[in-house]
């Protein structure tokens, strides 16, 4: 007997889903079909599944070609699967051509040529708005979004505004963008919503520009550099009714969600000191964290991590905070610690982009600790 064994969301089932079954199916003479977890989807960046798991399972046992249905809900699962059934055949579509070529230590592996002119996210599309992201900025950390962005369903990456056209145009060139633009007033004709992925001083300013224009904005940390123009922000966006986040990934990764929760539920016992630390080198000397004497430096470029368990486990009513850093001959900060007091605790955020320590987060109470290593962000 020939065991097949294939995977998916199976959301919003089609035509395209029936046509791999099927001939995932004509390979063998027994085929297993596992359907992901919400939680697994939502874990590996895949956002807004429609249909429920019992919903997707229902549907792919409908089609008649799976003889067993099984869940995944964890990340290795596949060899465990494929090893507890004695499967002969891995099968997936070709749109992951390549990526599961480590399976072939254990079965043969197929990629099977996707069904064209229909799929999913296109399914997605005419029940609901599929929200159009553009990028203001095309440095560093715009160049990080693009990779990422294709695994986030309900979104499709729409263009780039830099006010320097050439280099708007050179990122659209490399990242196949569907428009490039150096005019702002045009580039809010072609959006939703926006990642602001411009140097610290200039968050404000845009941030506040697309809420004006009724988009929702993503902006790179720190959010603002005062914190009279973060409340502004915030206010526009509620009276406007848009969304206004900053994009500090650490705050909503299912691992630190699931500490905070472990923390507060009162394991290690009430919390009496936090410390956490985020350092690197970095060897450019031209670059803007080493050479913007007002914007740059450690603590405005990576407080934000650091700061983040401490609020959200201490709370923002420390009573007291002290800063010390060594600086640099330009008066950049090369490596800061501050110092909370909230009276019956205390927390320490220490960063550096001069400096290497161990980058951890530790977390003390009455009854135990938690130890998290780097990179804990």
């Amino acid at each position: 007997m020939v065991k097949v064994i294939t995977y998916g969301t199976y959301d919003l089932f089609h035509e395209g889903h029936y046509r791999l079954l099927q001939r995932a199916k004509a390979l063998g003479d027994y085929l297993i079909v596992g359907v992901t977890t919400e939680s697994f989807d939502e874990a590996r960046g895949k956002l807004n599944v429609v249909d429920s798991l019992m919903t997707r399972i229902e549907n792919v046992k409908k089609t008649g070609f799976a003889d067993e249905v099984i869940v995944e809900d964890h990340v290795g699962q596949k060899v465990e699967d494929i090893q507890k059934y004695g499967v002969d055949i891995f099968v997936l579509g070709s749109d992951w051509t390549g990526k599961f070529d480590y399976l072939k230590d254990f079965c043969e592996v197929r990629y099977l040529e996707r069904t064209k002119g229909v799929s999913s996210t296109m399914k997605r599309i005419s029940n609901n708005k599929i929200i159009r992201m553009g990028l203001i900025g095309s440095g560093r950390i715009a160049r990080r979004f693009i990779p990422e962005a294709k695994y986030v369903s309900g979104m499709e990456f729409a263009g780039v505004f830099n006010p320097h056209i050439e280099s708007a145009r050179k990122f659209a060139e490399e990242m196949d963008c569907d428009f490039y633009t150096d005019n702002e007033e045009e580039f809010y004709t072609h959006v939703d919503a926006v990642d602001v992925c411009v140097p610290h001083q200039f968050h404000y300013q845009y941030a506040k520009n697309a809420l004006l224009h009724g988009k929702h904005v993503l902006c790179e940390k720190p959010i603002t550099l005062k914190k009279a123009e973060a409340e502004e922000l915030f206010k526009i966006a509620e009276e406007k009714g848009l969304i206004l986040m900053e994009a500090l990934k650490t705050a909503y990764t299912p691992g630190f969600i699931r500490l905070l929760s472990m923390v507060q539920s009162g394991i290690i016992g009430e919390i009496r000191d936090v410390e956490a630390a985020f350092t690197r080198i970095i060897p450019k000397m031209n670059i803007r964290e080493l050479t913007d004497p007002v914007n740059g430096g450690s603590f405005t470029e990576y407080g934000s991590y650091t700061m983040l368990p401490i609020i959200k486990l201490l709370g923002k009513d420390f009573k007291s905070v002290r800063f010390e850093c060594f600086k640099g001959e330009n008066g950049i900060d090369l490596y800061t610690k501050a110092y909370f007091n909230y009276g019956s605790s205390i927390a320490t955020a220490k960063t550096g982009i001069k400096v290497k320590s161990d980058g951890h987060l530790l977390i003390s109470g009455t009854r135990g600790y938690i130890f998290v290593p780097a990179p804990w962000w």
